[in-house]
């Protein structure tokens, strides 16, 4: 009987992550592991995709506003600076609310970009999937809307992309006319899609104030809505002090009601009476404001007052992701 041979395994190439491609969810992994792609690397690429980033505007400028365009305001325009200035051909780039069929974003006629803030994300970082849409524009034809896609989960985020030294200062409109350059001249099917557009608009003001506070009114009541930086924990317990002693409010006939998160961020809401608009409340958000920082910088243990309010803010919490 003949002799086996010894076998010798060769050893198999060792690849970094980086280094792995991309494949078909039930083919090989190419790491050489044996297993299917999905069950391997995929399974880490696939997770990063899909992880909830819970402040994806963290780190740029204006993150309260970034915050509110996405969330509170219906028409809204930023001028967006680059990191290294603009490309050729691309005299501005500008972030938008929202845009005509949703689209994504908008490569003008003239090179300009329009940004798309109010979209759905195909992943869990709304920062990474704008800059993927963003970085497409840039390269896009004159002319042409671009769609959205699922961004690669190595890609940059906005925070690579944008200044961090520029300013972010949002222009509110009444209405969705600066979709089109021309919105006087436009043809019957763009004025009735205007028209249209600018009918379902809540009337919305920033206030100059105070940083990220927006006014809006409904048919019942006005509101205050004002995204605050502040840890959620220190807010609630600042406005908990306010609340049970009386300072709460925004003048006579307002209250405030509760709050929501947004994108990592608290949101308090004011109810204003109808009459009450945005020009109103500007002196008493700066009062306000004032006594939030007094508020702010308290450490004593709250009252049994102050917790029974804070409960109350508590509960009339909600979460916008």
């Amino acid at each position: 009987m003949a002799k086996k041979r010894p076998q010798t395994k060769a050893k198999r190439p060792q690849l970094s992550d980086g280094e792995i491609p991309v494949v078909g969810a039930r083919e090989p992994c190419p790491c050489g592991s044996g297993r299917r792609y999905k069950a391997c690397h995929g399974r880490a690429a696939a997770h990063a995709v899909t992880e909830l980033v819970q402040r994806p505007f963290e780190g740029l400028p204006g993150e309260c506003d970034w915050v509110a365009l996405r969330e509170l305001v219906p028409a809204a325009t930023v001028e967006l600076p680059l990191k290294g200035g603009l490309p050729e051909g691309v005299p501005s780039v500008t972030l938008a609310t929202v845009l005509p069929m949703a689209w994504p974003a908008l490569r003008r006629d003239d090179g300009s970009v329009l940004l798309g803030l109010q979209n759905d994300t195909a992943s869990g970082d709304i920062s990474r999937d704008l800059a993927d849409t963003l970085q497409q524009a840039l390269t896009a034809k004159p002319g042409t809307p671009v769609q959205g896609r699922r961004a690669p989960a190595d890609g940059p985020r906005l925070q690579d992309l944008l200044d961090p030294e520029g300013t972010f200062e949002p222009v509110v409109h009444p209405g969705f006319e600066f979709w089109v350059p021309d919105a006087e001249n436009a043809t019957p099917e763009v004025t009735a899609s205007l028209e249209r557009a600018n009918a379902a608009a809540i009337p919305t003001v920033k206030l100059t104030g105070v940083d990220a506070a927006y006014w809006c009114e409904t048919p019942e009541k006005n509101h205050l809505r004002w995204v605050m930086p502040h840890p959620e924990e220190q807010l609630l317990d600042a406005l908990a002090r306010l609340h049970a002693a009386g300072g709460s409010n925004l003048g006579e006939g307002t209250r405030l009601v509760g709050s929501f998160r947004a994108h990592g961020l608290t949101v308090p809401v004011w109810d204003l009476p109808s009459g009450v608009g945005a020009e109103d409340v500007e002196k008493p958000a700066a009062e306000f404001a004032e006594r939030l920082a007094t508020a702010l910088a308290t450490d004593a243990p709250l009252t049994p007052d102050e917790r029974r309010a804070r409960g109350g803010l508590t509960n009339r919490q909600v979460t916008l992701s």
